[in-house]
């Protein structure tokens, strides 16, 4: 099986590519297709399992892609404090590339757009984008 970091480089540049030839508007409609068209499985984890499911995406996912973090998942809320992305490590370390300025944030607009369909407030906070962290925090939205 191909791990998903196995792509990270060709990401970057894609975006690289559709912002510099289409504009910083084509990257935000190719992410909004991604989560709208190849997010399945953490929509059908969310929508059937809540919190549990987002727990139960992300342990597979960031497994997979060997990051450095620490999860939190309670009935009221979920929390990933990512201490090194594996995927700006990844682009950190080839040099030959330039990444793309506004990488990190596909995060952002992939995730909410699910997450916040079935009843939850998602937030990231990029703490150094240069080095790979951030924080997810997840809540149940309040009536």
């Amino acid at each position: 099986m191909v791990s998903c970091t196995e792509f990270i480089m060709a990401y970057n540049e894609l975006f690289s590519y559709l912002e510099e030839h289409h504009g910083e508007k084509s990257v935000i409609e190719f992410w909004q297709g991604i989560s709208d068209n190849f997010l399945q499985n953490l929509r059908q984890l969310v929508s059937q399992k809540g919190i549990q499911g987002m727990k139960e995406y992300w342990t597979h996912t960031l497994t997979e892609e060997r990051a450095k973090y620490d999860m939190t998942a309670t009935e009221e809320g979920f929390t990933i404090e990512m201490y090194e992305c594996p995927s700006v490590g990844i682009l950190r370390r080839n040099r030959h590339i330039q990444r793309y300025s506004k990488y990190c944030q596909h995060c952002d607009l992939l995730y909410k757009r699910i997450i916040e369909d079935y009843g939850f407030c998602y937030k990231i906070e990029y703490l150094d984008q240069e080095m790979g962290r951030c924080r997810v925090t997840v809540r149940k939205k309040r009536d």
